[in-house]
């Protein structure tokens, strides 16, 4: 079940592709819409190679197609946020990933960039790396995961995590592809791997500073959805998109600030863990586009996750909210891994409501306005 698009001779692209195209750069927008999960892109011509975002000029689009506003009064403005190199039509092209305005230019309901980058400029003094771990699916276009029979189950889990091997690792093309060409791109890939369920794998981005954490991601599953589509296949981030005895997606956070990372760091880790306690309702909210309704259907306390009523921590535990990984529960410092976001959380979400909880000390089930 692959697309009609991927039976397409792509050697007779390539010839095209191969044409040189003067002192011309394609610059591709990309954007959040509607959804708060689906990402949208055009392109256009600039005559010169920007070389930082400063150089872009802002650009429009039809928000009544994306979810984003009606017909009577449709177009949203497109502001370009972050510059990455376009690994698919290759230097000098860009991918140019943008925030989206309303008409009064106020952000959009699904643009949690703007009130992530306000709440991490007031933490910079702290240092806040994040790095995440993207789970997806390969599903045919027809919805069915990739590789599997078509009239039923491959076999139990167990042999696929980080597996080898034809009947074990379903799809390695789509991964190696993607992963070459994020570091292309400039995405801080730091990894990938086979996870639990076959035709589920995983990649890892980090370890990124504040706003980046959340623009680096959006790229890389961007770049992911654009090779999966010259494959014919779909990548699907839905955090429980089988159901029964499989495991779920999910992205964990991995979490610390500069004085976690320094001697003694676990004191701070562990204080930040019990504020995290106290404020469960409120983050996961914030961790999947539907308030908690999609991770829902994961975090049942099976599949190695923890259930979505009750909050916990431990070292080495997948079973929990909040793991301390077992070499800082022995060295006494460096960071801890939230394992509730879902797979298609905003990391721009994730990742402010982690810096308003542990180091802006916010209570309740409300995000504090500055």
């Amino acid at each position: 079940a692959t697309s009609a698009s991927a039976q397409l001779s792509k050697v007779v692209k390539r010839q095209y592709m191969e044409l040189p195209q003067g002192d011309n750069v394609q610059a591709m927008y990309i954007w959040i819409d509607g959804t708060g999960e689906g990402l949208r892109c055009k392109t256009r011509t600039l005559d010169f190679e920007p070389k930082s975002i400063e150089d872009l000029p802002e650009w429009n689009f039809d928000g009544s197609s994306t979810y984003q506003s009606e017909g009577s009064n449709s177009d949203m403005y497109l502001i370009p946020s972050a510059i990455f190199r376009d690994p698919f039509r290759k230097d000098p092209n860009k991918l140019v990933l943008c925030e989206v305005l309303k008409y009064n230019r106020k952000p959009a309901e699904t643009n949690h960039r703007q009130t992530c980058k306000k709440v991490m400029e007031m933490e910079t003094h702290q240092s806040p790396w994040f790095g995440m771990e993207q789970e997806y699916t390969i599903l045919g276009t027809d919805g069915h995961p990739f590789g599997w029979p078509s009239n039923g189950f491959p076999g139990p889990q167990g042999p696929y995590y980080c597996g080898v091997g034809a009947d074990k690792a379903y799809g390695r093309d789509i991964v190696e592809a993607h992963y070459r060409a994020c570091l292309y791109a400039g995405v801080m890939i730091c990894g990938t791997n086979a996870e639990v369920m076959p035709a589920q794998w995983e990649f890892q981005v980090g370890p990124c500073e504040g706003i980046n954490m959340g623009d680096h991601l959006w790229v890389a599953r961007f770049i992911l959805h654009r090779v999966c589509e010259d494959f014919g296949v779909v990548a699907s981030f839905d955090p429980k998109p089988i159901t029964g005895n499989w495991n779920g997606a999910g992205c964990h956070t991995n979490f610390s600030t500069k004085e976690m990372r320094e001697d003694g760091g676990l004191k701070c880790i562990e204080e930040c863990i019990e504020k995290l306690g106290k404020r469960h309702n409120y983050h996961i909210r914030a961790y999947d586009p539907k308030g908690g309704l999609d991770n829902a259907r994961r975090l049942t306390g099976r599949h190695e996750t923890s259930s979505i009523h009750e909050f916990s921590a431990g070292v080495a535990n997948r079973g929990a909210s909040i793991r301390i990984p077992r070499s800082v529960g022995q060295e006494k410092k460096g960071y801890f891994e939230d394992r509730r976001p879902s797979a298609n959380c905003d990391p721009y979400a994730v990742t402010e409501a982690l810096i308003r909880t542990c180091l802006l000390d916010e209570e309740g089930d409300e995000p504090v306005e500055y």
